[in-house]
């Protein structure tokens, strides 16, 4: 199978630039091998990381046909049907030996929200450095027990199954959009890690990890639930599952005064209960006004409101859903099923085994 490879390339400082490389390939061969065959037969400027090639040590992530994935986790073959599929008659070029066939084509590009060093090598210090700033380890207190191992029953490991498959390829961070228009948002690779210390049970801090993570829109408040993360993850970590987690275990321990995120979270779910939907005009005086207490907030609604009248598109009234009931008990029940899990999950949890 005759293969054009177009890859951006990029010197520090300078303008991306497109170079083709055209390349005999089977379906079969991973992406890893077609690059490795163009630096090692074509052209051996071209740079790129790798490693461990299975699947493990996620160094060779980069953007193959616009998405974050593993180089030596996809091959061509299937690249090119899910880019068919993706784009019906995706792109293609003529092939000059045979101008009646058309060649496939893969795009490979550097990762999105870090620096590019060189070719497909970007600076992931900012990816690091976010990862570090979630604490992602065990507290120091919790590793100071001389007499004994720290057990954990089957279910409390279970726990962080999860979230341990993380393998720091970095595809959830650069395709992140909440990270791209917010850099001081930690990113998702480091909210999931964080949820795997929020779980653990040998970790004594938890109280104070949920107040650093509930910090504005740098911590878990700034994820836009984009599914981008889940959407490109090779170990199925599902990043943006991790961040609900640690909000749901912040909104339980937390009341609608502590911030305008949780109060924006609360006044939601209870107006949707009230109505059926949410009374926008009551949504925005309880969350940015906070129910007439901040007085900053409600001058900062003046002028939407003045342009939504103005536009005839002030509402005059609230009219509740005419299935605001079904709607009421069906948030009832889900909350109920939601403690009786957790109660079932404590009955059933074994004792603690181990020397």
């Amino acid at each position: 199978m005759h293969v054009i490879f177009k890859v951006i390339r990029q010197e520090p400082g300078a303008a991306p630039k497109i170079q083709d490389y055209q390349l005999e390939a089977e379906p079969s061969n991973t992406i890893l091998e077609c690059i490795n065959r163009i630096k090692w037969e074509q052209d051996g400027t071209l740079a790129f990381r790798k490693n461990c090639r299975n699947t493990i040590c996620g160094s060779c992530t980069m953007r193959i046909n616009g998405r974050s994935a593993l180089a030596c986790k996809e091959n061509v073959g299937s690249e090119l049907a899910r880019l068919e599929q993706a784009v019906p008659f995706g792109e293609k070029t003529s092939d000059p030996a045979n101008p009646a066939a058309l060649t496939p084509v893969i795009t490979l590009a550097p990762l999105g929200n870090m620096p590019v060093i060189k070719d497909l090598v970007v600076d992931m210090k900012s990816f690091w450095d976010n990862l570090k700033a979630v604490d992602p380890y065990v507290s120091t207190a919790a590793r100071q027990i001389p007499e004994r191992e720290f057990l954990q029953t089957p279910e409390e490991r279970s726990r962080l199954n999860q979230t341990g498959n993380c393998i720091m390829c970095g595809a959830c961070y650069s395709e992140c959009s909440a990270r791209e228009v917010n850099p001081n948002f930690v990113g998702p690779h480091a909210l999931a890690k964080a949820y795997r210390m929020v779980a653990d049970s040998r970790d004594q801090t938890t109280e104070a990890r949920l107040e650093k993570y509930n910090h504005s829109t740098d911590g878990v408040w700034g994820c836009t639930r984009c599914y981008q993360c889940n959407a490109v993850c090779p170990m199925e970590v599902a990043p943006m599952e991790q961040i609900s987690k640690i909000k749901s275990e912040i909104l339980e321990r937390t009341d609608a005064q502590s911030s305008r995120s949780i109060r924006h979270r609360k006044v939601l779910i209870d107006l949707v209960k009230k109505g059926g939907w949410i009374n926008e005009q009551e949504f925005g005086l309880k969350v940015v006004g906070n129910s007439f207490r901040d007085i900053q907030g409600i001058v900062s609604l003046v002028p939407l409101g003045v342009r939504m009248i103005a536009k005839r598109k002030f509402p005059l009234g609230f009219e509740p859903s005419a299935g605001a009931a079904t709607v009421r008990s069906l948030i009832e029940s889900v909350k109920s099923l939601d403690k009786a899990e957790q109660v079932t999950t404590l009955s059933d949890t074994p004792e603690p085994t181990g020397g």
